[in-house]
Parts: C-alpha cells; structure tokens; sequence
C-alpha cells in the first residue's frame, strides 16, 4: 500500500519531469543543427544518464521483443519531434505529438477490437478538428512537412503505448534506454554527413538536453508513473505543450498563428478532459458502477 508521502512525492516527480520536457523546443531551436543530429546526440547523452540511474539503483537491463519493439518506437518519437520541432513552430510540433491518446483509441478499436464510448468518438472528433485548424495555420512547404512528422511522432507514441501496455520498473527504464541507443545509431549517419559544429552555447544546450530534458525527466517519469496515480500522470503531463512554446516565444521570438494556437487549445483541452472523464470511468467500473 503506498503511503499519502509517496504519492505526493510521485506527483511532484511527475510535475518535475512535464517541465523538464517541455524545455525540449527551446534547446533544440538553440542548437542549429540537423534534427536527426540533435536527436542522436541528445539520445546519446540521455541513454548514458539513465543507464547510470540504472546502475547505482541496481536495475536489470531487459532485453526480449516487447522491449526492443516498445524501444524503436520510442526512439522514433525522440526522432520525429527533434526533426518536427527544426521544420515547424514548437507549439505544433508538441500539440500535435500530444495528439497520441486519439491514436491509442483508435488501434486498440482497430487492433485490439476495444469498444468505443460516446466520450471517445467526441474526442477523436474534437482532436482531429483541432489538427486540422493547426495544420491550416500555415500551408508553406516547410511547416506542412513539420507538421506531418510531429503528428507522425503522435503516432508512434501511441503504438509505444499499445506495445507496452503495464510494465514493471526495470522494463520501463529497458525501453526507455533501448529508445535513446537506437535514436543514437539512427541519427548517427546525419552527425558524420553534417559534422556539427560545437560551441560553448551548443554544448551547453546539448547537455541541456541529453541529462535533463530526456534522461533525468524520464528517471523521473517511470518514478513518478510507480506511485503516481495514471490520470494524474496524465493530468500532469498536460503542463508540457502548455509551456513548451512559451520558453520559445520567451527566448526565440517565435509565436505560432492564431488558427494554430485556437486548435492547439482545442486538442489540449480536449485531451485533458476526456483523460479525466475515462479515469473516472474507469474507477467507477472498478467500484461496480456503471461508468
């Protein structure tokens, strides 16, 4: 039975690790490199930090197919949001990532023949009208190809998550880490060809982003997830496309269009709510109700 301390200690680690991720568009505007680039070394970085949280708390490196599959998807996501994040607005690039829940809905009705309530049909509904108002904010070349990768990173999220379904601590750490290893080696090839050039203010952004933004953040996360009840972690999570792009107005002078901002707050509100009407759902049918 965990302890009233433990939980609020869950919910301050997860609170921690939503701001943690959302300094990810800042640091990454900040380095001006490939996104592959960015996404292998932060990987890089992040993979070494987490595996040495692994090894002073004596946690097993597992490997087998869930966790190598949960781990390439996972190290695509890395990948997609580094790339999105170098070709459209930050608040795109996480509102549109923030859009996976709607893509587990609809592989676990497609894949696991999951029924579908009301309450799930209007969040689909809602989060795909709020989609396409982001992508119509800006139809330039460049941003419709950001956007498509930030919702493709949406889509991976959603089968990481249909993957690994309920993992215990070590295997949440071993597909974590696989993903940061595997987004390393696939963007390897990009930090060759490119040969990125290293600054005081690159490498600072860059370890910036490897220990904490990606590493400490996910120590954090799979802390917080053991405690931490899953819609308050959910909840919680909501910080994340809330601040992102305000650091990046804050510090990069960049501001998404109005169309873009009214569908973001759209997804984002959307989201949130249906997390806390199917929680709630959820405990009621646990109770005997009716949900």
């Amino acid at each position: 039975m965990l302890t009233e301390k433990r939980k609020k200690q869950g919910i301050a680690e997860m609170l921690a690790c939503a701001a943690l991720w959302s300094s990810a568009g800042i640091l990454i505007k900040l380095l001006p490199w490939n996104g592959f680039a960015v996404a292998s070394l932060r990987s890089l970085i992040a993979g070494c930090t987490i595996l040495f949280y692994m090894g002073i708390t004596r946690k097993k490196l597992i490997f087998d197919r869930l966790t190598i599959l949960s781990g390439i998807m996972t190290g695509c996501v890395y990948i997609c949001f580094s790339v999105a994040n170098k070709l459209t607005t930050a608040a795109n690039a996480i509102v549109l990532q923030f859009t996976s829940p709607v893509f587990v809905l609809l592989f676990s009705a497609v894949m696991l023949k999951k029924r579908l309530f009301l309450r799930d049909l209007i969040t689909v509904l809602l989060t795909l009208a709020g989609i396409t108002l982001v992508f119509f904010d800006k139809l330039e070349k460049g941003f419709l190809l950001g956007n498509i990768v930030a919702i493709t990173a949406g889509v991976f999220m959603a089968g990481m998550f249909v993957a690994v379904g309920e993992m215990d601590g070590d295997r949440r750490f071993s597909c974590i880490t696989i993903g940061q290893f595997f987004t390393f080696l696939a963007g390897l090839p990009f930090v060759i060809a490119t040969k990125p050039a290293f600054t005081t203010v690159t490498l600072l952004s860059l370890c910036a982003l490897g220990i904490f933004q990606l590493g400490i953040s996910y120590i954090l996360y799979v802390r917080a997830s053991q405690s931490c009840p899953p819609l308050a972690c959910c909840l919680l999570a909501g910080l994340e496309p809330l601040l992102n792009p305000i650091w990046v107005m804050l510090f990069d002078g960049e501001t998404p269009g109005l169309l873009a901002l009214f569908g973001g707050l759209i997804v984002i509100v959307t989201i949130t709510v249906w997390c806390a009407l199917d929680g709630r759902a959820e405990k009621n049918a646990a109770a005997g109700g009716t949900g």
